[in-house]
């Protein structure tokens, strides 16, 4: 890891640079297979499927029978943890439902919004080096809860033709209403055009490679949403001396075992603690399975130390980090002065593999500094609000005349004629 001391407010920004993810780049590859996808249908993607992922299929649904074997292929401690992490899931996002309430703006005027499920979303989990099965509660169980009518997953299968056991079971248990074997941008492109199997969507979700990245970028231009922009994931931790070198250690790892060009931040009031972190990710990095990932990914991480927590506090935000670990004396009142994050963790016993798997709130977050003007998933993905309103006589007297002096200011006279002709009818 990079250690810096006291860096110049100049220095900063180029400091808090994330690794470079340059997805354009890969533009002219990914259309050609959104392409051929848009043309061919399942016969691209399972040509697709045996060109990338390496294996010939017969066909793209998992079946029920496919979905009750994997039950039976994960232990009772998983099934039992992932129970547990629906749970806490479903009670928070549950909690964000909206209630919408009429507002009557003048006499006679009343207007409100009414919340309406996505009818059909797409979720995207990646298989490669770690199944995320986590990342389908996080995505099917909003869903589920904000009343989306298919919920359709995509992920790619294993060499054996079958997906991740794990990543059946969530989603056998959050709702999902179709599964289908089918990874990276060929995945995308099914389910923004639809294919013979799988059927189009109006949003989409889920991370993925830059190749996936690239894929819902280029699908978002017409015909379907996506959830976010999305890079590499990353965390800070935000400490000051009281911090636990070897817990702040552990939550940098947690992060950089995720992808090589994953991001680790330190930023920190204390040079002992500095020196204390890096000798405890050095020792705990060489007990870790995923050690090589970790390495590189480390790389591309930051040990800072600034003078004060004033300075601490503009850093942070100027970084707007994916995930926000506060271990400080006074967590609570710094986490008051966070404007740009994406997900904050507080104090020395919340770590953020907490939010990555069980206590409630949703790993599907803002990175690359997006949480600047982004927020992560949420229930509010998975809607629409849409708004009414009713205008009564009364009402039009009293607002019609500012309509009509409004439309004709801006030379739009049938929007003026509208209201006009009403006016008359009901004798203005």
């Amino acid at each position: 890891m990079i250690l810096i001391d006291n860096p110049h407010k100049s220095q900063w920004a180029a400091l808090l640079q994330r690794p470079l993810l340059e997805t354009e780049k890969l533009f002219g590859t990914v259309q050609g297979i959104i392409d051929r996808v848009k043309a061919e249908g399942d016969r691209a993607v399972l040509e697709m499927e045996e060109k990338f992922d390496h294996v010939k299929l017969s066909g793209l649904r998992v079946s029920d029978e496919e979905l009750a074997e994997a039950e039976t292929l994960i232990s009772r401690e998983l099934k039992e943890a992932i129970l547990l992490a629906k749970q806490n899931i479903e009670t928070f996002h549950a909690a964000q439902r909206f209630e919408g309430r009429r507002v009557t703006t003048q006499e006679g005027v009343c207007c409100w919004q009414k919340a309406v499920a996505i009818e059909k979303v797409g979720l995207y989990i990646p298989g490669g080096t770690a199944p995320l099965f986590s990342t389908v509660l996080m995505l099917a169980l909003p869903a589920k809860i904000a009343g989306c009518k298919e919920i359709v997953l995509c992920t790619p299968p294993g060499r054996n033709g079958k997906i991740h056991p794990a990543v059946a079971f969530a989603a056998k248990v959050a709702g999902v209403s179709l599964v289908f074997k089918a990874g990276g941008v060929q995945a995308i492109a099914a389910m923004a055009y639809g294919t013979q199997s799988i059927p189009k969507v109006y949003k989409i979700f889920g991370p993925g490679n830059q190749y996936v990245t690239a894929a819902k970028q280029l699908v978002s231009l017409r015909d379907v949403a996506i959830d976010m922009p999305a890079g590499p994931s990353e965390v800070e931790v935000l400490a000051d001396a009281t911090a636990n070198p070897a817990f702040v250690a552990a939550d940098l790892l947690s992060q950089a075992e995720h992808g090589v060009d994953s991001q680790a931040v330190l930023i920190t009031t204390s040079a002992a603690l500095q020196q204390q972190v890096k000798e405890e990710v050095e020792r705990q990095l060489a007990r870790l399975p995923r050690k090589e990932i970790a390495e590189k990914s480390l790389a591309n991480s930051k040990l800072i130390v600034v003078a004060d927590m004033e300075e601490a506090i503009e850093m942070t935000n100027a970084y707007a980090p994916e995930h926000l670990i506060i271990e400080t004396a006074d967590y609570l009142s710094v986490a008051e002065r966070v404007v740009n994050a994406g997900s904050v963790f507080l104090g020395s016993l919340t770590p953020e593999s907490a939010g990555d798997y069980a206590s409630g709130t949703n790993h599907t977050l803002p990175t690359n500094g997006y949480a600047k003007a982004y927020s992560g998933v949420s229930l509010d993905s998975f809607i629409r609000k849409i708004t009414f309103q009713e205008i009564k006589p009364e009402g039009l007297r009293k607002i019609g005349p500012a309509i009509e002096i409004m439309a004709a200011n801006e030379q739009l006279d049938a929007h003026k004629n509208a209201v006009t002709v009403r006016l008359k009818e009901i004798g203005q």
